[in-house]
């Protein structure tokens, strides 16, 4: 008779390490609004004042960062769950006990940390060089560069940028 349960209690766990593992996936499609400027208009990083001047694109380039995940929970609740089931397997008696605690315990940390590392945020943003007519260069960090591109002549004015 011990058997079938501990049959069970195996199945259950494994069954629950695979929800576990496939609550961290990353979305196949992200649901956040996406920054758009029009195409002939780029807001600056750092205004530079009220004046105007002229200048060429020298490169764009993408910045990428990556912003840690933020746990919602389920994967601390999932392996927890799955910990105490494991460690329910191990000792019998007040050690069992104290191993479905250190189970439960182990399995909602290690759940936790495998649901923040599956769901890193990585962000774009473009960088906008730029030679002015005077030798001068100013840098741009923008959310789109829209449709400029490199040796496009600019006017940059208010700290804003504007295709010619």
């Amino acid at each position: 008779m011990r058997q079938p349960s501990r049959y069970i209690s195996t199945t259950a766990s494994v069954l629950l390490l695979a929800a576990l593992a496939a609550c961290g996936s990353p979305p196949m499609s992200s649901s956040e609004p996406v920054s758009t400027y029009p195409s002939s208009s780029y807001p600056a990083q750092y205004p530079q004042g009220n004046y105007t001047e002229f200048g060429r694109v020298t490169n764009v380039e993408v910045l990428r960062t990556s912003e840690p995940g933020k746990g919602s929970g389920v994967g601390a609740v999932l392996g927890g769950v799955a910990g105490a089931v494991v460690g329910s397997q191990i000792g019998g008696g007040s050690g069992r006990t104290a191993a479905t605690v250190v189970g439960a315990v182990g399995g909602a940390v290690a759940g936790n940390a495998i649901e923040k590392s599956r769901s890193t945020t990585v962000r774009e943003t473009y960088r906008i060089s730029i030679r002015l007519d005077n030798g001068g260069t100013r840098a741009y960090d923008v959310p789109a560069y829209g449709d400029l591109r490199v040796g496009d002549r600019v006017r940059i004015e208010n700290g804003q940028i504007y295709r010619l």
